[in-house]
């Protein structure tokens, strides 16, 4: 399976819940997280979508760990099954 079939299903999952999964990029900083998840109230996440059995990078690793030091939610999801479960923990916080 390949990462793009995981990356539409998450945007389509976070967009029946109302909220939407944008495309994150950030010119200045390399390594971030490929989706920034905005669900109603005000709560949100990011995710790192990966190919099954394929794991985050060195500097996304490091990302990762700096976004959580800063108090958000950080997710890496390489499979399906993962999406509802990440998108509940995001819902909830």
């Amino acid at each position: 399976m390949l990462e793009k079939r995981i990356e539409v299903a998450f945007v389509k999952a976070a967009q029946s819940r109302g909220g939407f999964c944008l495309k994150f990029t950030s010119p200045s900083m390399a390594g971030v997280p490929d989706r920034l998840v905005l669900l109603p109230d005000g709560h949100m996440g990011f995710v790192e979508m990966k190919a099954p059995s394929k794991h985050p990078h060195p500097l996304q690793i490091q990302r990762i760990n700096q976004l959580k030091q800063l108090g958000f939610q950080v997710f890496v999801c390489n499979q399906l099954d993962q999406i509802g479960g990440m998108l509940d923990a995001i819902q909830t916080a």
